[in-house]
């Protein structure tokens, strides 16, 4: 069901064997081998104790036969029975304070091996049980160990080890059939779960995914938010949030086009009528009469303020990414040109303190920079600032330049979406664009600017410019990509 869309928004589901099914599939069978081998080993080695052990138990009751008889000796068949019975060429058992009683028929002259179960280990038990696995022929084993029946007992026997061999592979072949079912058993219910919990989840992901990419501006069709606790299901959450911003940031993005392409049609008459109301403002001013003139200036202030706002709302719609026309100057210099150009607007007349020292020659756009400090000098004055504060200090590549003001600072909503157009603005009847417009120039030349602090006392931003642009364009262009 999620193959034909997965392959309607240009995806196709990998195969079977290159699915994350079957690897998880392959890698629980694997593991679960892996856990029986590790199991199997102690196991294996703890059956050939068992069956010596038997081989033991049977012996110390084969000698019980010779107890029996008045002079400890039985006949040579009665013999030859008993230890036929036990499995082996020679059995002894001693007590203590006893001697040795003894049933034994001829067989192969020479011991291949000797073990003495009293020393038996855990690694020991399982090197012992694959020595025995891996022996080309038959050995002949000389065991000595207490008697199960009675630990004071200790009994030693002579026995072949080609019947134990035997006995060991069929419990071999039995755990390894047996770890086989459990393994595909384990398997297949593991399969199942994760399909079900992560892979059939991750294919619906990756069609919402698939599908945004396709169409980000549709809604229909979107993955709701899922009420999973775990892993995935804070995926799919995060997944659904991110969608939905970058859904309304798209629908900002089109009304904002439609906004400068709006205020683009009626800029034109809106500047021709500001322009017929600037001449009859100018006329105000030469009248005889003393209240009319005295209202002269504010309306040419109010003139003014539109005609900025119409140019800097046309720019800003206008405008693309910042493009940069570099060269090096001083900037000192361009600062005492920011204050004349303040004062040409009528905000110039408070202090603007230029504590930048000559000689801090940069490499950027003069006129960009220009437009980031006149608008931060604006927005100081206008919001009620008495004194704008200009310093500058090298750090290692960089240029740190402080802009302070001992204005009434910026409200909380404002400081929410500071370099945000149309919302960062803390001026009544401010459109925000001052900062955004300063935000992109300076992320254009490497550098970035934000705001240190906001109070009662003053509010400043620090902005952060690299000297050099080759160096600030290199971490522009990685941030970008990032």
């Amino acid at each position: 069901m999620l193959g034909p869309k997965l392959q309607g928004n240009g995806l196709s589901p990998p195969p079977l064997t290159k699915s994350l099914s079957a690897k998880l599939l392959l890698l629980t069978i694997f593991f679960v081998m892996l856990a029986e081998v590790l199991i199997y080993a102690p196991s294996i080695g703890r059956m050939r104790l068992v069956y010596l052990q038997e081989r033991l138990a049977a012996a110390h009751l084969s000698i019980l036969a010779l107890e029996a008889t008045p002079d400890n000796m039985v006949s040579k068949d009665l013999e030859a029975e008993l230890l036929q019975h036990v499995g082996a060429y020679m059995v002894a058992l001693t007590k203590p304070d006893q001697g040795k009683l003894m049933l034994m028929v001829e067989g192969p002259e020479s011991i291949d091996a000797s073990y003495d179960l009293r020393e038996a280990s855990f690694f020991g038990l399982i090197g012992d049980a694959v020595v025995a696995l891996a022996a080309p022929n038959n050995r002949l084993l000389r065991i000595i160990g207490p008697s199960p029946k009675d630990p004071q007992v200790l009994v030693e026997i002579v026995l072949d080890e080609a019947p134990m061999r035997s006995d060991m592979y069929d419990y071999s072949y039995r755990i390894l059939n047996l770890s086989l079912g459990i393994s595909i058993f384990t398997a297949a219910l593991v399969y199942l779960s994760l399909h079900l919990l992560m892979v059939r989840p991750m294919l619906r992901i990756t069609a919402s995914m698939a599908a945004f990419r396709e169409k980000p501006e549709v809604a229909a069709g979107a993955l709701p938010p899922s009420d999973r606790s775990d892993e995935i299901g804070i995926a799919q959450r995060e997944l659904v949030t991110m969608q939905e911003g970058l859904r309304a940031a798209l629908l900002q993005k089109t009304r904002l086009a439609a906004l400068g392409a709006a205020v683009t049609k009626v800029n034109h008459d809106l500047r021709n009528i500001l322009a017929t109301a600037s001449l009859i403002s100018d006329r105000l001013a030469r009248s005889g009469d003393p209240a009319v003139r005295s209202m002269a200036p504010t309306l040419v202030g109010a003139i003014d303020r539109a005609l900025h706002l119409c140019a800097q709302t046309l720019q800003f719609t206008r405008e693309g990414p910042a493009h940069l026309d570099l060269n090096r100057f001083d900037l000192r210099d361009l600062m005492t040109e920011v204050r004349e150009g303040l004062a040409g607007v009528g905000v110039g007349r408070a202090g603007w303190i230029n504590e930048v020292e000559r000689g801090f020659v940069v490499e950027a756009d003069r006129e960009q920079l220009y437009r980031v400090f006149s608008n931060l000098g604006r927005n100081a004055l206008e919001a009620g600032a008495a004194e704008v504060h200009i310093v500058a200090r090298p750090v290692r590549n960089f240029l740190v330049i402080d802009v302070e003001d001992n204005g009434p600072g910026m409200p909380e909503e404002a400081k929410e979406h500071l370099f945000k157009p149309f919302t960062g603005s803390a001026r009544e009847g401010g459109t925000g664009l001052g900062l955004s417009i300063a935000h992109d120039i300076m992320r254009a030349h490497g550098g970035d600017i934000r705001m240190e602090r906001s109070t009662e006392d003053g509010t400043l931003f620090r902005l952060v410019l690299p000297m050099e642009q080759s160096k600030g364009q290199s971490q522009a262009a990685a941030r970008k990509a990032g």
